[in-house]
């Protein structure tokens, strides 16, 4: 069915609306996009400020729509944008099945309920106009004393942050110090009240991302077993002052300040020149949702790069309310796409965005196989930065087994390599001859992500 950019002027909201749609309209910034065979139905994918793209479908009959991003304005620039790639031939609309996540969209909407509503020509030209959002403002001559004030502002700003940082890591050190002076039993047991408080104090200190860091210190001290709780805070608080003196010697070092303050945001990193691009053939190892105590629900997705070239692993990483409900997932583990990702810059990249996805022809039968000693896999990462938490590895063959005492441990198939594995050991992943396992080593311990076995792959608790 055919749509013309008329039918999307009286669809969109205003004026602004289809400026930023035009600026989506470009093959860049979509993916997974199709049509029903009867062509009523279009959908895609588009890159939004999330690790996972928004999914955006509309029905052409009735111009009915839906975008799974939280904007406001219905209909949202992503469906606006969707439609005008239609109109104007920019991708080709393949033919293909209908995906789950439309048909249930389809399934629930009341037919004609958000149809396009007429209007007159010229409130049309007065409101909204294609060629207006299509149309490149010419920039005006920038007057070189508001540039200098400007520039002025933003160092005394930077400056500012900087010295609110370094005075919150001054409290945190002493707030540390005085934990081991009484004593670590006492802090295990009131880790929560304490940790919080502390993180208030991070937070005013515009040291946010360590401040979530600290708060979430107790969570990670309870899931240890009761005997090893006073070790794990002696390691935690150590990876904390270790970060707080980093942070002293290279305040503006790209990998520090974003353990302590922030990360940058989607837009810097995909201009970023020095940040690493890399297209491969990945598998999806998991995806973690944890609910944080600042309100907010992490979602991580555990990519393995199947290829030969570049990093092993890649974390793909999205925050979103938890009072906006339980969030889907466009990733199902197990399934391997081609898919170009951008990481942030680094010394070990790992954290990453995709960019754009597509299916693989066939299906990669194995894992790679590890590429170093497991000993320096392990420690590698943490010599280059002592305060990490999570390390992905791929272990080599062995087997997760339970000792007399209920802990569960793997073992490398060849050699003496026995590692600790965090919670229990259930399910297929015990006892089973696992060729290869993608995991998680934090704190000391293994998490298993998923297993190769010589039957298939299996998930943590498959």
């Amino acid at each position: 069915m055919a749509i013309d950019l008329q039918a999307i002027e009286r669809l969109a909201t205003d004026q602004p609306s289809l400026k930023a749609a035009a600026g989506l309209a470009k093959p860049g910034k979509w993916s997974g996009i199709g049509a029903s065979h009867d062509g009523h139905l279009i959908w895609g994918e588009c890159a939004g400020s999330g690790a996972n793209p928004y999914r955006v479908m509309a029905d052409l009959r009735d111009l009915g729509n839906k975008c799974t991003c939280p904007s406001r304005k219905f209909p949202c620039k992503h469906v606006l944008a969707l439609l005008w790639l239609r109109a104007e031939a920019v991708v080709p609309f393949g033919a293909a099945d209908t995906p789950d996540w439309v048909s249930d969209w389809l399934g629930r909407r009341r037919t004609g309920a958000v149809a396009a509503k007429p209007a007159t020509p010229g409130a049309l030209a007065a409101a909204k106009d294609v060629r207006a959002a299509l149309a490149v403002e010419p920039e005006a001559p920038e007057d070189p004393k508001a540039a200098a004030r400007r520039e002025a502002a933003s160092a005394k700003r930077a400056e500012d942050t900087e010295r609110a940082i370094l005075d919150a890591l001054d409290a945190l050190e002493q707030w540390i110090g005085d934990q081991l002076r009484l004593g670590l039993g006492a802090f295990v047991d009131d880790a929560t009240v304490r940790c919080r408080r502390i993180g208030a104090r991070l937070v005013d200190g515009k040291a946010a991302m360590l401040a979530g860091r600290v708060d979430e210190l107790p969570a990670r001290l309870l899931a240890l077993p009761s005997g090893d709780r006073a070790r794990g805070a002696v390691v935690e608080l150590g990876k904390l002052v270790l970060l707080a003196r980093a942070f002293r010697a290279s305040p503006r070092d790209t990998d520090i300040r974003r353990a302590v303050a922030s990360a940058e945001s989607r837009e810097a990193v995909l201009v970023d020149p020095e940040a690493l691009r890399l297209t491969a053939t990945w598998e999806v190892l998991a995806e973690q949702v944890q609910t944080r105590r600042d309100g907010l629900v992490s979602q991580t997705t555990w990519l393995l790069n199947l290829g030969a070239t570049g990093p092993r692993f890649a974390m793909l990483l999205d925050f979103f309310p938890a009072s906006a409900g339980k969030r889907g997932s466009v990733f199902t583990p197990g399934e391997q796409f081609s898919g170009e990702l951008v990481f942030y810059p680094g010394r070990l990249p790992l954290r990453a965005l995709l960019i754009n996805r597509s299916a693989v022809e066939a299906p990669a039968p194995e894992w790679p196989v590890p590429e170093a000693a497991l000993a320096y896999t392990l420690s590698a990462p943490l010599l280059a930065e002592p305060w990490t938490i999570d390390v992905p590895v791929l272990l080599p063959g062995g087997r997760v087994a339970v000792d007399g005492t209920g802990r569960a441990w793997w073992r490398a198939t060849e050699g003496d390599i026995v590692l600790p594995m965090a919670g229990e050991a259930e399910g297929l992943i015990r006892g089973t001859d696992l060729t290869r396992a993608a995991a998680i080593w934090s704190g000391g311990r293994l998490e298993i992500l998923a297993a190769q076995t010589p039957w298939g792959r299996i998930g943590a608790h498959g």
